[in-house]
């Protein structure tokens, strides 16, 4: 009788399930890919090859003020967020613990809401520039000559208030993580605290705050009810113009593989930046942080500092809305628009935490390297491309499907079946899925990196095979990881404007949409219910996220 090794039947039965979960992962993998593949096919072999009339013409000017916007908010975010973080997290003075979680507050409100406030305070007619006419009334002056805030500054301000939330994360996560030991060293070296932190905490928390830059950059890029109401032709407002309005289909498809270009560029500079420079701990001692006290002009001054960007970014577009709120007629349709908001984000929400768990848990079976690896990385870097990027990828090729199925019923049965997917909420929630891929496999995958590989193999010892490993195991360990990325996927979701204004279908409005359509008709007031319960629905998320990065520093039980 011919005996066969346990060990045999495990090699195969591993073999098969690594299989299973090859195909799985790059399934999925190249179905969230082929937007991105789409529109560098359709712009490269489009009939409306207008290439050499957009470099003479407009695309200059829409690199240029991109590269401008780009830069000047990222500066002016790592300036407030990395200061704030840094005296939230090593001094101490009057509202430090209130700061901490308050910082974080701007992360609710979305640009474009914040840009139509700022417009409506500081307009040729309105209350401020009125005043300013009244107080001075001196022959020849204008104020709005000097406040325009329709403008690039105009662009620069608002959107750095509101975005400089994410280098504030990354800082202050990154100086929460390092340990004492190394201020310990530097002051007996004779540094001061400010020496400490530009000769040690700064260098180390480097590449943590190039990520935050990063994404404030993509935020920029992705940006359109903005930088369209300040007056400012970027890449996106382009595409979105040449191809809506013009309707040159093939001309905003070339302009956005140039945009994709630069988005993919800062991508692999962002990968970069974590993997050549990298800072380890050399000392498993964490102690509590300093808490440096400051007293005096210094303490006035840090709380100034802290407050001015939550007044700014928050607190006064916030007082504005509620102000406009009390004139504004509450619709009926409020209800409704709030109702397709939420739908669509609990329904991405569920599916992104399931996918980027697939693909996490994936990537850790097979590895991170070959062909699984390499198409997981093109998937995930969705976030890094504009809405309206991925609007064009996935309404060109669904509109084809559509037409295809269409073309077999009639021939078929004869009977049209109609836009099935582009005629429904459907290509927003696969939009969201390509776009909002990111935070869920990112923050999965860092989950489980913490898990040592010896749980999968005592998981192996007990006969469960990677299903129920996954499910009995790693899915309960998971669950800070799935917390954190469920908050970020609910309050990007709920702000997502581009995407969601192209391939929403007819008669079908959310809370974003229908903000974006009142302000292009001059009615922003009446959207301000609206831009309430965008506030609101974002708030919860923001407070419970600061709860979850207190808890984040090894050794203790929260900051």
């Amino acid at each position: 009788m011919k005996l066969i090794s346990t060990d045999s039947i495990h090699t195969k039965a591993r073999r098969k399930g690594s299989t299973v979960w090859n195909v799985v992962v790059v399934s999925i993998a190249l179905t969230l890919a082929a937007p991105v593949f789409a529109v560098a096919t359709f712009a490269l072999t489009s009939s409306d090859n207008i290439w050499g009339h957009l470099a003479t013409t407009v695309l200059p000017g829409y690199i240029w003020r991109s590269f401008v916007l780009v830069v000047a908010t990222g500066a002016l975010c790592l300036f407030i967020g990395t200061g704030t973080a840094w005296l939230v997290t090593m001094c101490s003075f009057p509202g430090r613990r209130f700061f901490q979680w308050a910082l974080l507050i701007p992360l609710a409100i979305p640009t474009y809401i914040v840009a139509y406030v700022y417009v409506e305070l500081f307009e040729f007619s309105s209350p401020v520039q009125t005043f300013l006419r009244e107080l001075f009334n001196a022959p020849g002056f204008n104020p709005s000559q000097i406040l325009q805030i329709r403008s690039m500054p105009g662009a620069v301000f608002v959107l750095a208030f509101v975005l400089y939330p994410y280098v504030f994360l990354s800082a202050r996560a990154a100086f929460l993580q390092q340990s004492f030991c190394v201020f310990e060293v530097a002051r007996t070296l004779g540094c001061s605290a400010t020496k400490a932190f530009m000769r040690v905490s700064l260098p180390m928390a480097r590449p943590a705050l190039v990520v935050g830059i990063l994404f404030v950059a993509m935020e920029c890029l992705n940006d359109i009810g903005a930088v369209q109401h300040f007056g400012v032709r970027t890449l996106t407002v382009g595409i979105y113009n040449i191809w809506l309005e013009r309707g040159n289909l093939g001309g905003g498809a070339q302009i956005a593989l140039v945009l994709l270009a630069i988005v993919l560029l800062l991508f692999v500079i962002e990968r970069g930046a974590r993997q050549s420079r990298r800072y380890h701990e050399t000392s498993s001692k964490y102690q509590k942080l300093p808490g440096y006290k400051l007293k005096g002009w210094r303490s006035a001054l840090a709380t100034l500092a802290c407050a001015a960007p939550i007044f700014l970014g928050f607190i006064l577009p916030a007082t504005m809305l509620a102000f406009y709120a009390l004139d504004a007629t509450w619709e009926h349709e409020l209800l409704l628009h709030g109702a397709n908001s939420l739908l669509l984000t609990l329904s991405s929400m569920v599916l992104l935490l399931a996918v980027g768990l697939i693909l996490a848990y994936g990537v850790r079976i097979l590895g991170p390297g070959g062909i699984t690896g390499a198409v997981v990385l093109i998937a995930s870097i969705g976030y890094t491309i504009p809405g309206v990027v991925l609007g064009l990828g996935i309404l060109v090729p669904l509109a084809s499907l559509d037409n295809f199925i269409d073309s077999i019923a009639r021939a078929a049965f004869g009977i049209s079946t109609g836009l099935l997917f582009t005629g429904s909420a459907a290509a927003i929630v696969f939009a969201y899925l390509v776009r909002f891929l990111f935070l869920s496999y990112g923050s999965l995958e860092a989950g489980l990196n913490r898990i040592t590989p010896s749980m999968d193999m005592a998981a192996r010892c007990l006969g469960y095979g990677e299903w129920r490993t996954l499910r009995r195991v790693h899915f309960v360990l998971l669950r800070p990881a799935i917390l954190s990325a469920a908050l970020l996927i609910f309050i990007d979701c709920m702000k997502e404007l581009p995407a969601t204004l192209i391939l929403r279908p007819y008669n079908f409005d959310t809370l974003a949409t229908h903000i974006y359509t009142s302000a292009s008709l001059g009615l922003f007031e009446e959207s301000a219910p609206a831009a309430l319960a965008i506030l609101f629905a974002g708030l919860i998320p923001v407070l419970l996220l600061n709860r979850v990065l207190a808890f984040s520093r090894p050794g203790t039980a929260g900051v």
